[in-house]
């Protein structure tokens, strides 16, 4: 395996990891286990991706200012929409799913920077 592949894989274990502390310990999203988790951080990761293929790299969720939060809240919102089974989320709960992790994205990145 490339070196590239394990990084990846590693950054979905993590952002599934994240998901699943954030659906504990905050109210209004729900994740269904850690496989839910694996498959709603791969949802997400593409759908953020089609969002900055389509708005341009200033909405990134990655980046850290309040474009890119909106984004991110967005992102995870309409995920549960396209994998009703593994996630659940209210507008509250991807606001506050949104904050929580870029809190722990500016400390722990999980991105491959």
């Amino acid at each position: 395996m490339s070196g590239n592949l394990i990084g990846t894989l590693v950054r979905f274990v993590v952002s599934a990891a994240v998901l699943l502390l954030v659906g504990y310990f905050l109210p209004g999203i729900s994740v269904a286990g850690f496989t839910g988790a694996l498959i709603a951080a791969v949802v997400i990761a593409a759908l953020g991706y089609i969002a900055e293929l389509v708005l341009g790299e200033n909405v990134s969720p990655r980046s850290r200012g309040i474009v890119g939060f909106i984004t991110a809240a967005v992102v995870i919102y309409l995920a549960q929409f396209i994998i009703p089974n593994y996630l659940s989320v209210s507008l509250l709960g991807s606001l506050l799913a949104a904050f929580v992790i870029g809190l722990i994205d500016a400390f722990v990145p999980t991105e491959l920077r």
